[in-house]
């Protein structure tokens, strides 16, 4: 398994993250167990924001909450001076539990509820990234029934998608986000929302893919963002101070993937804006981008034990742990692939090759295939890398199974992010209808 960060393999032979002997983590907490190594989230963070420092431009680094939400990240990402990309009311109530400033808020979604928009503008939140005319209207019409404006950006599809090893330049009309800038609606929102006397215009935001490991997909959306931005200034009039050219920075979770540096990123991006708005004679903007997985992911280690096996010979050898699709849906939803190593016997050489089982009764409850191990034995303790990203995020109560606790570790010391749920969490929200109340026993 590849080491990120501070793991390693200590003197016991157990895997070490962030100083803690993570056998003993188990010990302490329970598993399955998320374990997040801090000092490399903040690495990350700095990252970013020493890149962008050294472009000169303006910017903002705002953290695509969405991959992971909890209080102590968003905490985190207030100590490093990132912003915060919501995209619903739980992550934008997380956030301000938090402590983190409104002001640094950005509000995505395709379909923002009236509550949603007026939760988001009470909190004085920086702007909302508007998806859709209905959307639009109703953020004028909440903002003047509350005698204020708001800033916007709006979100197109800028006609470039990019994926792992491969970028395509499409007119990307067949998709639930933003407008298009090929079919005119994104000039004609534009010219609507000059109109609107509650609406500011910031600006606007583009996408183009995830777990992305080259930089031409960004030069190209950069390209046509600036050549929008000109067609804009010329028939509406309005002259954009920010451009926001999204997240989907790649980072490694096997043996193949290759993400570049982050100031590599960085300096693609900002020398193509440079480039691309000083052609045309228009002023620089500032630039935002919104990093999740490339922050959190590789920072992120879940921690299972062993239980059962299966031993089908001449096919496969199947061992069971006490997580899986609840707690990692990732494998079952896109055929995502990981790293592991057993925790507890890190020195070990490798003797079977086995697949990992997750616990639901699901077939498809699979965490990895044809894994390379020392003899698996019951109670042993499985670490799979790269689950900062999208795995607590996602989990779920299927088979009523508990979502894990989060730990935070850093210089020795491992701190409680999100309890483990309990029973009561399970049923807190159950209610039997009076009807189906059982009647008192009566003597």
């Amino acid at each position: 398994m590849y080491f990120h960060g501070t793991s390693k393999i200590n003197d016991q032979g157990h895997l070490e993250i962030g100083g803690c002997d993570t056998v003993q983590l188990t010990e302490q907490f329970g598993t399955p167990l998320y374990v997040v190594d801090e000092a490399l989230v903040r690495q990350r963070c700095r990252e970013y924001m020493e890149a962008f420092r050294a472009s000169g431009m303006k910017f903002q680094v705002a953290y695509a909450s969405k991959a992971f939400c909890v209080m102590a990240m968003c905490r985190i990402a207030d100590e490093e001076g990132l912003s915060l990309d919501v995209v619903s009311d739980g992550e934008l109530y997380t956030a301000l539990q938090a402590g983190f400033p409104a002001s640094r808020i950005h509000f995505h979604g395709n379909n923002k509820t009236p509550e949603e928009i007026e939760m988001a503008i009470d909190a004085k939140i920086g702007c909302f990234v508007v998806d859709n005319f209905i959307e639009l209207h109703m953020l004028n019409q909440i903002a003047g029934e509350k005698g204020t404006k708001v800033k916007v950006l709006f979100r197109v599809t800028p006609g470039v998608e990019a994926h792992t090893h491969e970028y395509i330049s499409t007119g990307q009309t067949d998709s639930k986000f933003g407008f298009d800038l090929q079919n005119g609606s994104a000039m004609r929102v534009m010219k609507e929302a000059k109109e609107l006397v509650n609406i500011e215009i910031l600006g606007i935001h583009s996408h183009i893919g995830s777990q992305i490991f080259e930089v031409e997909g960004f030069r190209m959306a950069a390209e046509k963002v600036a050549r929008f931005a000109v067609d804009v200034r010329s028939e509406a009039g309005v002259v954009f101070q920010v451009i926001n050219l999204g997240g989907g920075f790649g980072i490694r979770y096997v043996e193949g993937d290759t993400p570049l540096p982050v100031a590599t990123y960085v300096k693609a991006i900002t020398d193509a804006v440079k480039e691309q708005f000083g052609q045309a004679d228009y002023p620089q903007p500032e630039i935002w981008v919104e990093p999740g997985r490339s922050i959190v992911g590789d920072a992120g280690t879940t921690l299972y034990t062993v239980g059962t096996t299966k031993d089908i010979p001449g096919v496969r050898k199947y061992v069971a742990v006490d997580g899986g699709m609840t707690d990692n849906p990732r494998p079952a939803l896109y055929e995502s692939k990981y790293e592991a190593m057993l925790a507890n016997r890190a020195k070990e050489a490798n003797e079977e090759v086995v697949s990992i089982a997750g616990k639901c009764c699901e077939s498809g409850d699979m965490l990895i295939w044809d894994l390379e191990l020392p003899a698996v034995k019951q109670g042993d303790v499985l670490a799979v890398a790269c689950t900062g990203a999208y795995n607590y995020a996602m989990a779920s109560n299927y088979n009523r199974i508990r979502r894990p606790a989060v730990v935070f570790v850093q210089d020795g010391q491992a701190d409680l992010a999100v309890r483990r749920e309990s029973f009561d969490n399970i049923v807190g929200n159950d209610v039997i209808p009076e009807r189906m109340q059982k009647p008192a026993m009566t003597r």
